[in-house]
């Protein structure tokens, strides 16, 4: 009768080391888990001591009770908005159309290098956008106001022409020029479009007001042009903010369960009736955090509206006057203002409204966002 075959005297040592090694793994687990709550705390701490020492500082300006100091801070706010508001309305409409394009309808292979593309824009410095606006684009809208007027309604406008004539052609001429691919046939037909607004906008001017766009502004409307003002702000900024919103809206997207979206085709949906009936509303809340963190972003912008707005402290709604936001403000005056005067407390309230605006903007668009990917992957597991 054969003996079962002895294991090698080498067999108990490899089945033993784990053993002896168990110890120190757990020991450097602990540290790194030490470290890591212990950072975590760390950066909540300084968050809570940034929000505390700025509550501090504030409270002599409120216990003043100067409705003077106070309401100077009315043009402070209106250019925060201001700023904010056109920037969003510049980087929302391509942000958002960038992110359902590449999450829905182009290829995989096409997404995987434009995504880090259009991700990296935002590793930009808001000085080098903002240095970019103020000493090139600046003035060259001052030169071609009624060009860049015209391209602000063409632009758009011709993207819906491509659309139609696009539906128009041929099934072979479709099969050609794939709505896939659509980002590669677009650009020479926008580079027409730019060369075409270039050559009609100066003789529309021409004969439509007889005179200069500025010129009949500011003697038959009464509206001064600053060089630098709301709407070089908006695209300047808009420029900075559209990374990141595309980034958080594309992502909401992708993460929609595909089967989802393959029983709406099932049903009868087209790709179309898909995105607005299921996509969009399954990742609503995505986008709607990605909409609020570009916002946050916009507010708390410092460089790009200190060189692109002409600083001018006005209560104005005109995209062609400049602005003064918040953080402007604390950028120039602070470095000038004596700690405990009236000027010094008014900054840090200024800078403590913009730190719970971000706060609570940044807080609820985690939170919506946390929501909506357990919701997706409930909705993902029950498909």
């Amino acid at each position: 009768m054969t003996q079962p075959p002895r294991l090698s005297s080498s067999a108990p040592r490899t089945l033993a080391e784990p053993r002896y090694q168990r110890p120190h793994r757990q020991r450097l687990d602990r540290l790194a888990t030490s470290v890591i709550t212990a950072g975590a705390f760390a950066v909540l701490a300084a968050i809570l001591a940034i929000g505390i020492f700025l509550l501090w500082e504030s409270l002599p300006l409120l216990a003043m009770d100067d409705m003077a100091l106070i309401s100077s801070l009315s043009p402070l706010a209106w250019g925060t908005l201001k700023a904010a508001l056109a920037a969003m309305l510049f980087a929302l409409p391509l942000a958002l159309g960038a992110a359902v394009y590449t999450a829905m309808y182009m290829p995989a292979r096409q997404r995987t290098r434009i995504k880090p593309l259009l991700e990296m824009m935002e590793a930009i410095p808001g000085v080098v956008i903002g240095f970019i606006a103020g000493l090139i684009l600046a003035p060259w809208v001052e030169r071609h106001l009624t060009v860049t007027l015209v391209l602000l309604v063409w632009l758009p406008a011709s993207a819906l022409v491509a659309g139609m004539l696009w539906h128009a052609l041929h099934k072979r001429w479709r099969q050609r020029l794939p709505f896939s691919s659509a980002a590669l046939w677009l650009i020479p037909w926008f580079a027409l479009m730019v060369l075409l607004a270039l050559w009609a906008a100066p003789l529309a001017e021409q004969y439509l007001l007889g005179e200069d766009l500025r010129r009949f502004l500011d003697l038959q409307l009464g509206i001064d042009y600053a060089t630098r003002n709301a709407m070089i702000v908006g695209a300047a900024m808009g420029f900075a903010v559209i990374p990141s919103v595309y980034a958080l809206a594309e992502d909401a997207l992708s993460d929609v369960p595909p089967a989802l979206l393959e029983g709406a085709q099932a049903l009868g949906a087209d790709r179309w009736q898909a995105l607005w009936k299921v996509a969009l509303p399954a990742a609503g809340p995505g986008i709607f955090s990605a909409v609020m963190i570009g916002a946050g972003r916009a507010v708390g912008e410092t460089m790009i509206v200190l060189m692109a707005s002409g600083n001018t402290a006005l209560l104005s709604a005109s995209p062609f006057e400049g602005m003064r936001s918040m953080a402007a403000a604390i950028a120039i005056e602070m470095p000038e203002a004596a700690p405990g005067s009236s000027n010094y407390h008014m900054l840090i309230f200024a800078a403590l409204l913009l730190f719970g605006f971000t706060f609570v903007v940044n807080t609820l668009a985690e939170t919506v966002r946390l929501r909506l990917r357990t919701r997706l992957k409930r909705m993902g597991g029950g498909a």
